[in-house]
């Protein structure tokens, strides 16, 4: 196990936790998540914590797994499979791509493939 992937599996573990501020601390303060066409969707912690705040509040299933995943250096490429999602706008369960990239020991910047 790496750094990185040891870093990364602690956030999935805060996720699966549903504890916001145990998940956001593995992450920079300015951390950008994108979708694959670069669109920004969420902006540093307070961007985050407008859309996991209410997931983790209302998603008491709420689960991930990760069959696969790639590591090279500082990125880790993680297949999820995501379960008991309870958040407007978004199925209940589904198959993502997550790229991470870490920098100084957090998560940088994520991209999703959905």
């Amino acid at each position: 196990m790496s750094e990185a992937t040891d870093l990364v599996d602690r956030q999935i573990q805060a996720f699966r936790d549903r504890d916001l501020d145990r998940f956001l601390s593995f992450y920079a303060e300015d951390v950008k998540i994108r979708d694959f066409d670069g669109n920004v969707l969420m902006d540093g912690h307070e961007g985050m914590r407008g859309m996991y705040g209410p997931l983790f509040r209302d998603s008491p299933d709420l689960s991930v797994e990760n069959p696969h995943r790639i590591v090279s250096e500082a990125y880790v490429v993680d297949e999820e499979d995501i379960s008991g999602f309870n958040l407007a706008g978004f199925p209940p369960a589904m198959r993502a791509v997550v790229v991470y990239r870490l920098r100084d020991g957090l998560i940088q910047d994520v991209v999703f493939l959905l």
